[in-house]
């Protein structure tokens, strides 16, 4: 069966996530987030692709872009995964995959949501215990939009914008949003939506993307469908 292609309607926020094959080690030293991080800044702007949170884990990424160009984050993933495979290949003396196939991604609903997803993406070294705050994991965004560090490769959503009316006043109220994590049905919600490339918002959001993209973005009901008692029992009762 042929694979369906990424839909990333531009101007519509989407969180990415893309894992080393068999869970392997991506990032071995510094050097390795730090050259990601470079080819990442350079096919983002390359492909116009706006980079609002990330986070780099020992085997795998999570990205919150904006495209503002149709298949901007495809073009960008295809190309900065290429890159960085050849680049770690030759360096670790290996040859073959890296990746675990395609990157997942699912679209974000701008309001409600799209500020969890930030703390859903800067909050994993927590998670992952690899870090007590997330201020002290180096190579993730929250550096930059909780605590000022300058970085020309990110670009402020507007819903971070709407936080604060100057820098140290958003960055103030982003701290503070990660008082609480991210958990219960909504973190269940940001993994198997973005696993199965639906969508995150409410069920409005969600039609109106169906009906611009002609694709399904929401999750069937599970269970058999309403009425397939009467109907079997309807069936089962007919004459021949």
């Amino acid at each position: 069966m042929a694979r369906l292609p990424r839909i990333s309607p531009p101007g519509i926020p989407v969180h990415v996530i893309q894992r080393g094959n068999n869970r392997q080690a991506c990032f071995v030293a510094d050097e390795d987030h730090r050259a990601y991080v470079g080819w990442l800044k350079e096919y983002s702007k390359k492909y116009k692709v706006g980079m609002h949170a990330w986070v780099l884990m020992t085997n795998h990424v999570h990205l919150l872009c904006t495209p503002r160009q149709e298949g901007g984050v495809s073009r960008m993933m295809q190309s900065l995964g290429r890159r960085y495979v050849q680049y770690f290949n030759f360096k670790y003396h290996r040859s073959g995959t890296l990746w675990e196939g395609r990157f997942k991604s699912c679209l974000i609903q701008e309001k409600y949501y799209l500020l969890e997803v930030y703390k859903y993406i800067e909050l994993n070294p927590v998670r992952a215990k690899m870090a007590a705050d997330p201020g002290e994991y180096s190579w993730s965004s929250y550096q930059i939009n909780g605590l000022g560090k300058i970085s020309d490769l990110c670009t402020p959503h507007r819903e971070y914008l709407s936080l604060g009316r100057d820098s140290s006043a958003r960055q103030k109220n982003y701290r503070e949003l990660f008082t609480h994590h991210v958990d219960g049905e909504l973190l269940k919600e940001i993994r198997s939506n973005t696993h199965k490339g639906m969508a995150i918002g409410n069920d409005r959001f969600k039609e109106e993307l169906e009906t611009l993209t002609g694709r399904r973005l929401k999750s069937k009901k599970r269970g058999r469908p309403l009425g397939w008692r009467k109907e079997k029992i309807n069936f089962t009762l007919t004459p021949l």
